[in-house]
Order: structure tokens, then sequence, then C-alpha cells
């Protein structure tokens, strides 16, 4: 299948995807703020510089977009037809990177979650995950 879209238009529109401060993850933020959880932001001295982290709680979690780090069974998750194999082995390294980074982080003693850019969507759910994750009521 060809592509829709020439390759500069390809090249400006990946450009624009954001690793940081993305819709997903201030949805997040603003569902932990809600519930009272206090956080830093991208902290440097962590493997992976998780998306948020919750010192008090020693508790560290990743927003992952569903696109770019394969959420199992998620619509999302799609695979470009062309460059196939580019695709497929860059997936394979975010995937794999996400893997030995929840590792690290686990023997540092952290607790490592991560939550997923479609369940993000609805504010309801996203704050029972929270509360889940935290033992909040």
């Amino acid at each position: 299948m060809v592509d829709h879209v020439t390759k500069e238009r390809r090249s400006w529109l990946m450009s624009r995807v954001k690793s940081k401060d993305t819709s997903p993850e201030l949805r997040v933020r603003k569902a932990a703020h809600s519930l009272g959880l206090r956080f830093r932001l991208h902290r440097k001295d962590l493997p992976g510089k998780p998306d948020l982290v919750f010192p008090k709680h020693k508790t560290a979690i990743f927003v992952h977009g569903c696109f770019w780090h394969r959420h199992k069974n998620c619509p999302k998750a799609t695979t470009p037809k062309s460059r196939r194999d580019f695709w497929l082995e860059k997936f394979a390294a975010n995937v794999s990177r996400d893997e030995r980074v929840s590792l690290e982080l686990r023997d540092r003693g952290w607790l490592v979650e991560t939550i997923w850019e479609c369940e993000t969507k609805i504010d309801g759910p996203l704050r029972a995950q929270l509360m889940d994750i935290f033992g909040l009521e």
C-alpha cells in the first residue's frame, strides 16, 4: 500500500510528535492532582525519566502512547504498511527499552506503573486507576 502523504509531509507530521506534555500526560497530571497526589515531572536522575514521579509513594508512572509503545489489543497500536521492517524494528526497540527501564527502577525500589493513552480518555476510570495504584478510597 502506498502512503497517502508525501515524504516531506510525513516527516513534518512526525516532527510534531511530542515526548513531554502530551494530551494524555496532561490528563493524568490533572486527575492525579485532583486526587491530592503531588508529583514531580520527568526526573532526570531516574532511568527513563518517568512522566510522573511520586517521591512520597516511591512510584513512577509512565504515560505511554498506544502506537509508539505497542499497547496489546489496542486499535491505536497499528503498524504502518510502508517501511514495515523499519517500524517493526523501531517498535521492538521501544518495548525493549520500556522493559529495561522498568526493571532498573524496580531494582532501585520503585513501583512502576504504565498508563496507556487510550486509558486517559475518560476521567472517571482514569481517577479509579490512580486511586487503585495509590490505595486511595
